[in-house]
């Protein structure tokens, strides 16, 4: 970290010293930058990162709604418009009893750079509440959703800022918060996506974060003299990222022995069934204990995190933010892993992405591994501009071409910035940073 870098960042650390998970987000990110302004002094002189640790706008609101009991409760909401440097701002809306603004930065942070390793002209943003959808009635989920829409509305559009779905937001809650959108503005256009066939959505939405996570790993793995076919997978999470991931790196050849979700894990020497896991995830949403209750020869334990006990060759962290730490990298590494990929957001703390680059484990960084869900959110967004429907193939072979592409800038990033060419966590952040860096020198101090 030179000396500007580190300028900034104690000054992000002053004004924000509540918000751990924002200020982890920005130390790995400002540390990996230092070699950038290095070549490019000018952004110094016009304070430009100052300006890009800053979100643009922060709007916080209530959320009233009423229970099935006929009480009226009260949610915390915000969205986090962080930069349309490159595009109108776009990321998910999270619906978690654990979201708070420091959550919500850092992701608005990482998904600028995120989209921006895409290609695509889309900016960064996030959003959320800590509204709890588990547990709630479709009555009670609708009551808050309408709420919810009736002040964001104001904030979103589809060329101002385009919400997704995200962690306690699916297809219900998307149609819900679509349908009240709607009612109050009369238009009908692309102003979320994770939207549902019937109303403007993409084929391969739903697959795409996991798909994508398998083609990037699938590229840094053959770049490296290696394979997925024969090897052993460990998947953390049983939501929509993990079952996908699962199904695409089966389908290269893999084996997935171990999944999770919040109160413990399945162990299954002969490979996850991912019928039976979908059927419990998807259609029940029941508990992954019940796995061990229907396929002969699985073991449940209790203690999500330590699935990485588990012997693996690849590591896919999917579920959520910093459940990989040093500890658990330590048993990784020992057992003979040799890759990981970040299906979730910051699922790894730095601690132990530090130790898998100094062991040498191949690791791909979430705001590139992926980016394959908002890379197809904004495919969704081309087809609801273009009032046309592309078929699931064709997204899929656009989501296959964008991966590749953005594993390649990764690689060439940290071949020319990085005494370490396999340091795909500085080859991401320079490669998106550098992105949105020149769309802001062009657009000017603003």
């Amino acid at each position: 970290m030179n000396d500007y870098t580190a300028k900034v960042l104690s000054g992000l650390k002053a004004r924000n010293a509540h918000e751990s998970e924002f200020l982890q987000a920005a130390t790995e990110i400002l540390d990996s930058l230092a070699p950038v302004f290095e070549k490019h002094p000018e952004y110094e002189q016009t304070s430009l990162l100052e300006r890009f640790v800053e979100p643009e706008r922060v709007v916080m609101f209530r959320v009233p709604w009423v229970d099935g009991a006929g009480k009226t409760q009260v949610n915390r909401a915000y969205r986090v418009q962080y930069s349309s440097a490159i595009g109108p701002y776009k990321g998910g809306l999270r619906l978690h009893p654990s979201v708070n603004l420091s959550i919500l930065k850092f992701l608005g942070l990482e998904q600028t750079l995120k989209n921006s390793l895409t290609g695509l002209p889309i900016g960064g943003g996030k959003g959320g509440c800590d509204f709890d959808p588990k547990g709630k009635t479709d009555t009670e989920v609708m009551s808050f959703c309408q709420s919810m829409m009736t002040e964001l509305y104001r904030h979103i559009g589809q060329n101002i800022d385009v919400p997704a779905g995200d962690i306690g937001t699916g297809a219900r809650e998307i149609g819900y918060l679509y349908g009240q959108f709607k009612r109050i503005t009369g238009s009908y256009e692309g102003v979320l996506t994770g939207k549902g066939l019937t109303y403007g959505g993409s084929l391969a939405r739903t697959q795409a974060t996991g798909y994508g996570l398998c083609y990037f790993v699938k590229n840094m793995i053959e770049a490296n003299g290696k394979t997925i076919q024969g090897k052993t997978a460990v998947v953390s999470g049983s939501g929509n990222v993990a079952i996908y991931a699962h199904e695409k790196i089966t389908q290269m050849g893999a084996k997935v022995v171990a999944m999770s979700d919040s109160l413990g894990y399945i162990y299954d020497p002969n490979g996850i069934d991912l019928d039976v896991m979908k059927q419990l995830k998807e259609v029940e949403r029941g508990r992954i204990k019940d796995y061990a209750k229907r396929v002969a020869g699985s073991e449940y334990h209790e203690g999500c995190g330590e699935i990485w006990t588990i012997k693996c060759d690849i590591a896919l962290p999917c579920a959520t933010q910093n459940e990989l730490n040093l500890s658990s990298a330590k048993l990784l590494v020992a057992n003979g892993c040799f890759a990981v990929g970040e299906g979730a957001n910051m699922p790894t703390t730095l601690e132990a992405t530090e130790l898998f680059l100094a062991s040498g484990v191949l690791f791909a960084p979430g705001k590139a591994a992926n980016a394959g869900g908002v890379a197809t959110s904004a495919l969704e967004m081309s087809q609801n501009s273009l009032r046309m429907s592309w078929s699931f193939e064709e997204v899929d072979e656009k989501l296959m071409g964008i991966m590749k592409d953005i594993f390649e800038k990764c690689a060439d990033a940290a071949k020319n910035y990085s005494d370490n060419p396999t340091n795909y966590v500085v080859g991401a952040n320079i490669a998106g940073f550098l992105k949105v860096a020149e769309a802001m020198m062009a657009q000017g101090a603003v």
